[in-house]
């Protein structure tokens, strides 16, 4: 994991500087610096408007009683988008316009829906025992056709200002 961060945090980088320099190259640098502003000034504009579009429909959802998955989803991945399209860089905007366009979001969103779900959690203490709690796919959420579903632990006579606790 090390050395994909590594790896991560130095090619991108590289990679960004070639494209550049190469769109420098072929256009100018006063063009390649302009074209990115202009892109950083947009993805800030979209992002803008794209966040509160995601805001308003969490608030809906609140407001009707139900768990807006989907949008808390979509405003971390507008939020990644953000990141990304302020970077300066060709590659980095390209990726945060692919995040924030509402065509290619939702396809973002499953297949990085599918790889959390997918992936077994479980809890390690800093002394390298094994947690009690060891938590796979399915425990206390599992997905249907893309959605989460949460299972409430609690029973209806709990008092709900007490956490939920697992009886033996």
């Amino acid at each position: 994991m090390f050395f994909l961060l590594l790896l991560l945090f130095l090619a991108v980088p590289l990679a960004e500087i070639l494209v550049i320099v190469e769109v420098a190259q072929r256009t100018g640098i006063i063009e390649t610096i302009a074209l990115l502003l202009i892109v950083s000034i947009l993805g800030a504009w979209l992002v803008k408007s794209e966040g509160m579009g995601v805001i308003r429909k969490i608030q809906f959802q609140l407001i009707q009683g139900q768990i807006p998955n989907k949008e808390l989803l979509d405003g971390g991945l507008i939020l990644i988008a953000g990141v990304l399209m302020l970077t300066p860089g060709f590659i980095t905007d390209v990726f945060g316009l692919l995040l924030l366009f509402p065509l290619t979001r939702p396809i973002i969103r499953r297949l990085f829906f599918k790889r959390i779900v997918n992936q077994p959690f479980s809890s390690t203490r800093s002394d390298s025992k094994q947690s009690p709690f060891n938590f796979r796919t399915g425990s206390f959420f599992g997905t249907e056709n893309g959605d989460i579903e949460v299972v409430d632990l609690r029973r209806e006579d709990d008092d709900f200002r007490d956490p939920p606790s697992l009886e033996n």
